[in-house]
């Protein structure tokens, strides 16, 4: 320690000045930082919120598409499940089937899907060719343009 000119007592170094604060700077952060700590803030959550809200919304962009293609891919097969049922039970019967018909004939199981992916009756159609088995599609009607055979 330097002796100062006008006191008698010594002036602290700028090291011993550090020495003798820091425990108080350090106990000041400490607290800032378990204040910060405590939790989130409400605006924190919102923005977490708002980005969830935002990849929510892009996925069900890209599956709903997806999910329309796949309703007709599964009736197209059901369709053509149906119809194969439908060429057995004409070699064995005169008549042209209903859905219901092959199933009380046992060629298809009530387990197989008797009614397309829209929850719509199929319609077979017989004639010297063998049976076309048609859903009316997405809108159930028949004759329209998205309509599934």
């Amino acid at each position: 320690m330097s002796k100062t000119p006008y006191t008698s007592e010594p002036r602290p170094t700028a090291d011993e000045r550090t020495e003798q604060s820091a425990p108080a700077f350090a106990s000041c952060r400490i607290a800032r930082r378990s204040r910060r700590q405590e939790g989130m803030t409400l605006v924190e959550i919102m923005i977490v919120m708002v980005i969830m809200a935002l990849v929510t919304a892009a996925a069900s962009f890209a599956i709903l598409p997806r999910l329309k293609d796949a309703r007709v891919k599964a009736t197209q097969q059901d369709a053509k499940k149906i119809g194969s049922a439908a060429e057995m039970y004409m070699s064995e019967h005169d008549d042209c089937p209903t859905v219901e018909k092959l199933v009380e004939a046992k060629i298809m199981s009530k387990k197989n899907r008797t009614a397309d992916a829209w929850d719509h009756e199929y319609t077979i159609e017989c004639d010297e060719d063998g049976a076309i088995v048609r859903s009316g599609g997405p809108d159930g009607q028949m004759g329209t343009d998205d309509d599934i055979e």
